[in-house]
């Protein structure tokens, strides 16, 4: 632990806002953590719950702080820690969520080990009810693990989960390349904006095929929740592709990366809303990969079936959303049934014409 205030090895910010069944739990595994050497650094947005009596609770231990604010965002509130943050490392735990006691000191003793700007695990997707249940989140891609590398040299860890809070981030890295986090008040998905930055900037990363914190997957209000939200994620892809305009060196290379990562993140949006409002944002889909699709430098990273698929919402953008939202295991009648429901016996007709192409 830090002594005769110097600063502490760890800064572990905690942004709060109206988590009061599930705080206590996040901060007790703070307490329980084998490293003791932290501060935590609790930014509370304006809760109107109990969320802020909880934390009083815990500030008897020297190592906890409070920032009260108003109510601004998640955005706002991250950059307000990482403002007031004085460790070496930073890390980032979501007050609904939970870690394991060894999880600072393992992704600690692996960054001082390799001289690692960021140092990344895997994580547990949590659910409390009807039982607690844990399932290990599996990397989609070929991820190198357990020795530093480049991301620019090995692009996988760019199109996994972002999870910036199964992470520990050196804090003169964040600082130097200002990497830091969106402000749009009452949008959602700004995890993503700087989890790219992150990799866009680092030359040494760690990967660990280890599990440390517990993801919650059954509160309501989680932002991923939210259908109110259509658009945020286009507002983080914006903000990410400003970012790497400031990168010359690597700028080529984040476009085309970026223009993958886009569509897999907006194809997610539109099966995680509603019909009606996938249907509008399918439009939104085709205006941003309208560009994209004629420019070789965007498309060279795609694989052949998603640059065709690109260039699908582009050229009907209904049809493609009704390719996208009709499952494999549904009848042939069920099919044209959806495809009615989506854009009407026109639509079918353009459906049964793109078959015969």
């Amino acid at each position: 632990m830090a002594e005769n205030g110097s600063a502490p090895s760890v800064s572990l910010l905690v942004p709060v806002y109206n988590v009061e069944r599930y705080l206590a739990e996040c901060l007790d595994s703070v307490v329980a953590q084998t490293f003791g050497d932290f501060e935590v650094v609790c930014v509370n947005d304006g809760s109107t719950d109990g969320s802020r009596d909880i934390i009083e609770r815990y500030l008897a231990d020297p190592r906890f702080r409070v920032i009260d604010k108003a109510n601004s965002g998640y955005g706002a509130s991250m950059n307000r820690g990482l403002r007031e943050a004085r460790g070496k490392y930073v890390a980032i735990l979501e007050s609904d969520d939970f870690m394991e006691p060894g999880a600072l000191e393992r992704l600690v003793g692996v960054a001082e080990d390799a001289g690692a700007q960021v140092v990344k695990a895997r994580f547990w997707f949590y659910w409390s009810a009807p039982a607690p249940r844990n399932e290990p989140y599996r990397f989609y891609g070929d991820v190198t693990c357990g020795r530093p590398f480049c991301p620019m040299d090995d692009e996988a860890i760019f199109h996994e989960k972002p999870s910036i809070w199964s992470a520990l981030y050196r804090r003169d890295f964040l600082e130097a390349n200002d990497i830091r986090f969106l402000e749009t008040p009452g949008a959602s998905y700004q995890d993503a904006s700087f989890n790219f930055k992150a990799w866009a900037c680092a030359d040494r990363v760690v990967v660990l095929d280890e599990e440390f914190v517990h993801y919650r997957q059954d509160n309501e209000a989680s932002s991923v929740n939210s259908p109110a939200k259509v658009y945020c994620v286009c507002d983080e892809y914006a903000e990410m592709e400003a970012f790497a305009r400031r990168l010359p060196a690597r700028r080529d290379a984040l476009r085309g990366i970026l223009t993958r990562m886009r569509y897999d993140s907006y194809v997610w949006n539109i099966e995680r809303l509603s019909l009606d409002l996938g249907r509008q944002f399918v439009f939104r889909m085709a205006e941003d990969f309208a560009p994209l699709v004629e420019d070789d430098v965007a498309m060279a990273r795609l694989e052949p079936w998603r640059a065709e698929r690109a260039r699908a919402v582009v050229r009907n953008p209904l049809l493609f959303f009704a390719q996208q939202t009709c499952r494999d295991d549904w009848s042939f009648v069920r099919k044209m049934r959806h495809y009615l429901r989506v854009g009407g016996p026109s639509l079918l007709v353009g459906a049964v014409r793109e078959r015969l192409r």
